[in-house]
């Protein structure tokens, strides 16, 4: 007699969950790069970079690591970076809005704290490649740690294909925050530590 707990899936029905989750992905993904864009057509100027990028060690710029993300230094500098975090959000975001967030915050956190403690006091820090590193040491460590082949896979490609970004990590670039980078590939990393799926533990036969 069949368990009644037990809910037979179609392949129909798998096709439609997986649909579902690059339908939310997208427009995570879309929200995300038209708030980057919106700030920079509202930051004409300059204004809002001076007042809420981060200074470092500056105590009440401190906040400014969620502000930082979304602002961009020019036009050339947020159309650098609109590409990767498309590609690197989108593939974060499959996983559903409540894991991108949590990651999101996580980098964000690393990386700004990062900047704030290390850069240089005189140096104004803007932009998204903290997040965009952020995105890809996730993905490239999330694999490992829940142990799925298909996302250590996608990690691979990732590494073979975007792999020369790690050394973007490395200090001596000018106008290059190497902090906002390596930290947000460090933040990235303990991110898919965190938030990694725990597998539940096996149910026990029935005496």
């Amino acid at each position: 007699m069949a368990d009644p707990s037990i809910t037979a899936r179609s392949p129909r029905d798998g096709l439609v969950h997986h649909a579902s989750r690059a339908v939310g992905a997208l427009i995570i993904t879309v929200l995300l790069l038209g708030a980057c864009w919106a700030v920079e057509v509202a930051n004409y100027g300059g204004d809002l970079t001076r007042e809420y990028g981060i200074q470092p060690h500056n105590v009440h710029s401190l906040w400014h690591i969620f502000t930082a993300p979304f602002l961009h230094a020019n036009l050339d500098h947020i159309m650098a970076n609109s590409v990767p975090l498309a590609i690197f959000g989108f593939l974060t975001a499959l996983r559903g809005l409540g894991r991108f967030i949590a990651v999101s915050v996580i980098v964000m956190v690393v990386s700004g704290l990062g900047v704030w403690f290390l850069a240089a006091s005189n140096v104004v820090t803007v932009g998204a490649s903290g997040l965009i590193f952020g995105y890809f040491g996730y993905l490239l460590a999330r694999g490992f740690f829940e142990r799925r082949v298909l996302d250590i896979l996608l990690g691979v490609v990732i590494a073979l294909v975007y792999g020369t970004m790690i050394f973007g990590v490395l200090p001596g670039q000018p106008g290059i925050s190497w902090q906002a980078h390596l930290f947000g590939l460090i933040g990235g990393i303990l991110a898919a530590r965190l938030t990694r799926r725990r597998t539940a533990p096996a149910a026990l036969p029935p005496a």
